[in-house]
């Protein structure tokens, strides 16, 4: 699907709702990520308890791209192997991902003053990615996913200049 056609989706189930979109936007960040910021008139249907619509609505456009896709012979277009769509409503993800990337710089901070591991709450798998994607560049430390389920966390290792 190309990116009207995207769109198009993101505008139809949101409008399902009976929630105007104002709005829409293309962000691409890295070439492989597409995000799509959508400006609405009622915000609070998706990001109330911590944005769990949202994550529903980018769950379902992520499901109807990848169906579609397969339907169309290029399988695997979204899941992994092609560009990755995010949504965003009224800046939400966004301001979320800048706090995700403030608290990880400050724990990465952390764990290079005091030379040890240091384990950020837990979060759900967007999230840590982020954390990890943040300090991917950083010579002194590691990052990893420990625990299972809802308490999975990042934890970031110190590991000295290299």
């Amino acid at each position: 699907m190309d990116k009207k056609e995207i769109e198009n989706l993101i505008t139809d189930l949101i409008e399902g709702l009976k929630v105007k979109v104002n709005k829409i936007d293309v962000l691409e960040e890295k070439g492989d990520k597409t995000w799509f910021s959508v400006d609405v008139s009622e915000p609070h249907f998706f990001i109330n308890r911590e944005g769990e619509a949202l994550n529903s609505l980018n769950h379902l456009v992520r499901r109807i791209i990848e169906t579609k896709s397969a339907q169309s012979g290029r399988a695997g277009a979204v899941s992994g192997f092609g560009p990755s769509i995010l949504v965003d409503i009224n800046d939400f993800q966004k301001k979320k991902t800048e706090s995700i990337r403030a608290v990880a710089h400050l724990m990465s901070e952390r764990a290079r003053y005091f030379k040890s591991s240091v384990e950020v709450d837990p979060m759900p798998a967007f999230e840590r990615r982020i954390v990890h994607e943040f300090l991917s560049d950083a010579v002194d430390l590691k990052t990893e996913s420990v625990g299972e389920g809802v308490s999975r966390r990042v934890v970031i290792k110190y590991i000295g200049a290299i």
